[in-house]
């Protein structure tokens, strides 16, 4: 019998594979706001800015009146002290946060929230931003991160502003304690040990043998232990060039 590979012991939930959950300080969400509250302003301030063991961006403490509070993610140019807007009615200046119809073309925003009051979903990590391409009959056109467009309800919120801590990943670790460390934070295994590297009885790539492969895609239905590599892949393999 062989040794139970990595996606099945983390699929036990044991704490080698559990997040440090109890050092994280509040979910980066937008609070619940009022259509009053929406088609005005509601000021608030930044009270303090700090890190959150495993999210990648400073966390803002945001104070908003009748002791209501919010934590989010911290757009560049940021500070302790700053004045928050929300609603239709908010300057368009980096932190405040407005409904996407209130917010010119080609502006770059973060928090992005894809239904009306979920909290702000798309564009939250380090460095991260969205566009606002157009205002059409079909709502707000944003092109994400990774190139693609979405039409998004008009009434969704959005931070003005790029999400702070760009370029963290081009800083190496240097030592391997740094990278297990950061890794364990977010409930990750490290050091990862390549599946071709192991025993035959390991992994279902093991082998000492080299020569032919076994392929790596696998079927979505495939046991854990074989749902490993390509998983329910369309194309498989090295493209061929089209012959005409």
């Amino acid at each position: 019998m062989g040794k139970r590979i990595r996606v099945q012991r983390r699929g036990r939930g044991s704490s080698t594979f559990r997040a440090s959950t109890q050092k994280r300080v509040a979910p980066a969400k937008y609070p619940p706001i009022t259509n009053e509250q929406l088609e005005s302003v509601v000021k608030g301030r930044v009270e303090s800015i700090f890190h959150e063991s495993g999210r990648g961006s400073p966390l803002a403490k945001i104070r908003l009146p009748q002791n209501q509070e919010y934590y989010f993610v911290v757009p560049e140019g940021t500070h302790e002290g700053q004045e928050i807007q929300l609603g239709r009615q908010a300057r368009i200046d980096i932190g405040n946060v407005l409904p996407l119809k209130d917010i010119p073309e080609g502006a770059m925003i973060c928090g992005i929230e894809l239904s009306p009051g979920d909290g702000g979903k798309i564009a939250r990590s380090s460095g991260a931003y969205a566009t606002v391409v157009a205002h059409t009959p079909q709502g707000t056109m944003i092109k994400f991160p990774s190139g693609k467009t979405k039409y998004v309800n008009d009434l969704c919120r959005a931070t003005i502003g790029i999400v702070s801590g760009a370029g963290r990943l081009e800083k190496p670790f240097l030592k391997a304690g740094s990278k297990y460390h950061h890794k364990k934070a977010k409930g990750h295994k490290y050091p990862r040990t390549r599946g071709i590297a192991m025993v035959a009885a390991a992994h279902p790539f093991g082998s000492s043998k080299k020569g032919g492969r076994k392929v790596t895609t696998v079927a979505r239905g495939a046991p854990p232990g074989r749902k490993v590599g390509l998983i329910a892949a369309r194309g498989a393999g090295k493209r061929q060039k089209r012959r005409d």
